[in-house]
């Protein structure tokens, strides 16, 4: 969530006017999401990206949902689920050593 909350932040300062403040917090808040994403056992970080990816997104809606008040439709979670399948298919493949 630190990812979302970091863009987040941005939104709110560069869309919505608020403080430049909420600037600040955000580029804590995005240092403290690529720390996090390094925690990942991969040992190619772009599929560790990519598998990242899916899940992002279906945290995004349950962002937007949740703090923003807007409920997804049938149309983001299908596409949620999509996402889903495509990070299950990079980080569970079968891979030779």
């Amino acid at each position: 969530m630190a990812g979302i909350g970091g863009c987040y932040a941005f939104w709110l300062w560069l869309k919505l006017g608020r403080s430049s403040f909420w600037a600040i917090g955000g580029v804590v808040l995005l240092a403290a999401f690529a720390l996090l994403l390094t925690r990942i056992d991969s040992a190619a970080a772009g599929r560790a990206f990519a598998a990242y990816g899916g899940i992002y997104i279906v945290a995004s809606l349950g962002w937007m949902w949740t703090v923003e008040g807007a409920r997804p439709d049938r149309w983001d979670m299908i596409g949620a689920l999509i996402c889903i399948a495509g990070s299950a298919v990079i980080l569970l493949a079968p891979r030779a050593a």
